[in-house]
């Protein structure tokens, strides 16, 4: 298993591993339309901070990657990133996005009513970098997900950077529990993730945090 980071060429084969790495899983899927969410969740990263973006390499082939971002405060938010995707696919007249939105906005403002705690993005001086990491099925347990941790700590900490912070779902109690061996410990609430819904059923952010 070899660890590096990420190379413009490597574009269209991450794209499509980010595909084969979500099967499967409660976000394989957001709203149905891969393009868009590629937009948000891989993109700004290969095109803002390829620095920060590690590859786990076996034989030639991608079996997992870590995005990461070293200062969460200079990248575009999510919320932004979602508008920008939205206007450029034009996702509210599209079927099955424009379903994701309104039930998202539905328990946005149910959420609201209530003055419960909402799902978001963290801003906190003492983690401000963040990651998100996707490894395939047939690669776990191989150490590609340790790899792709320990190259990106050591970025952080050649960056000076005090901690950083990820957002997983409390029912993907494998993904939590693989986070707390890295070092991470659970913080905050949980609150329920607007629009999301895995077998039916509601699931919830589960924010992590961990210093340098």
């Amino acid at each position: 298993m070899r660890i590096r980071t990420f190379r413009e060429q490597d574009r269209p084969a991450l794209r499509r591993l980010a595909v084969r790495a979500g099967q499967g899983s409660p976000t394989e899927t957001l709203w149905g339309h891969q393009e868009s969410e590629s937009l948000i969740y891989l993109e700004p990263y290969m095109d803002r901070e390829p620095e920060s973006l590690f590859l786990a390499e076996s034989d030639g082939e991608l079996l997992g990657y870590l995005t990461g971002c070293v200062d969460t405060e200079s990248f575009p938010s999510e919320d932004q990133r979602i508008a920008d995707a939205v206007r450029r696919y034009r996702l509210v007249l599209r079927r099955r996005p424009a379903l994701f939105f309104a039930r998202s906005a539905f328990d946005a403002a149910s959420a609201a009513l209530r003055r419960a705690p909402s799902a978001g993005e963290i801003h906190d001086p003492r983690w401000p970098a963040h990651l998100h990491i996707n490894v395939v099925p047939e690669a776990r347990g191989t150490g590609a997900a340790d790899g792709l941790m320990e190259h990106w700590f050591d970025r952080l900490r050649s960056m000076g950077s005090p901690g950083c912070y990820l957002q997983t779902l409390v029912e993907n109690t494998r993904a939590v529990r693989f986070f707390e061996r890295m070092g991470f410990a659970p913080h905050g609430t949980t609150p329920p993730v607007p629009g999301m819904r895995y077998q039916g059923k509601r699931v919830h952010q589960q924010t992590m945090v961990r210093s340098c």
